[in-house]
């Protein structure tokens, strides 16, 4: 597979039809309550959302491939509906062990591997432990250790002191559900005046049920401060050290107005995996899959599944 720049088809922007959330239910995996959404029919695929997200971030880009793969998306321990972990280690590695353990119960065959952001880094690790479990991976704006980080996202180390990011989460939690969540919007989107009415509503409803889990703010702080420790690892196990031992095709989609993610970050990724497009969405932030679904799913088609 070619390390081209790619340019970005006809189509960009098309109108997407909203559609309800994947439907789902709680399973026990390696003894953690797991909340898992499932549509489609064909190659399986495994979906793995973001910090504090969960796996209604992958909804619309579920329904469109479901004619081609059998899509499952978890909401990770700790995240969403899902329980805590039941290890209480919520670092990439522990979720993607999490992981490997759902693929191998619910799959006979390799998945399509999917993931955003953390999800990204998750994937990562996933991909280069449990290499007979990975068919493919995409990865959009992945969580990988980056020498120019983006104003916003210098402000996460500070987040993640003990103490100080506690704090900072109850101020947070404290403002109403409305103001919390359209700050999440406005810093994953590059423009959250069209996210759909829907989605807002769902984002919100969201919010209000994990208000009432005690559990969401100690994995949400270490969470983030396991993807940090791995910025840090200079040993066989680093990230981009991982990145190398992946030999399936893999396809990293950045967006250009990411606030989170430095989209020339893509460039240095390009040079870890053995075999990778990379594509930069000009109209698009933290989460293309999401703000352009239709991109995603025009890119998987056409540079993932004819190789994988």
């Amino acid at each position: 597979m070619s390390r081209a720049p790619l340019t970005v088809p006809p189509g960009y922007g098309d109108p997407v039809l909203v559609r309800e959330r994947v439907p789902g239910g709680a399973e026990e995996i390696a003894g953690n309550e797991l909340f898992i959404r499932e549509v489609g029919t064909g190659a399986p695929a495994l979906f793995v959302h973001g910090l504090g997200g969960n796996s209604t971030n992958w909804t619309d880009l579920m329904w469109m491939l479901s004619d081609r793969l059998h899509c499952v998306a978890p909401d990770l321990p700790g995240f969403g509906r899902s329980g805590p972990a039941a290890s209480g280690d919520y670092s990439p590695k522990a979720q993607a062990d999490v992981l490997a353990e759902l693929i191998e119960a619910r799959f006979a065959e390799p998945v399509h591997l999917f993931g955003n952001s953390m999800g990204g880094a998750i994937s990562v690790q996933l991909a280069a432990r449990h290499p007979d479990l990975i068919r493919s991976v995409t990865l959009v704006s992945p969580a990988l250790p980056d020498l120019i980080p983006m104003r916003t996202s210098i402000q996460l180390p500070i987040i993640a002191l003990p103490g100080v990011g506690e704090k900072i989460a109850t101020r947070i939690a404290k403002l109403p559900v409305e103001q919390r969540v359209q700050a999440t919007l406005n810093l994953v989107y590059a423009d959250p005046t069209c996210v759909p009415p829907q989605r807002v509503a769902e984002a919100q409803e969201d919010a209000r049920a994990l208000a009432q889990k005690p559990w969401v703010g100690e994995a949400f702080q270490s969470a983030l401060r396991g993807i940090l420790a791995t910025y840090f690892d200079r040993g066989p196990e680093a990230p981009w050290r991982l990145a190398e031992r992946i030999k399936v095709p893999v396809l990293l989609i950045y967006g250009q107005q990411d606030k989170l993610v430095n989209q020339r970050a893509a460039k240095r990724a390009s040079r870890h995996f053995l075999h990778c497009r990379v594509m930069v969405l000009p109209h698009s932030g933290h989460v293309s899959q999401m703000e352009h679904p239709e991109m995603v799913e025009r890119a998987w088609r056409h540079l993932i599944e004819p190789y994988a």
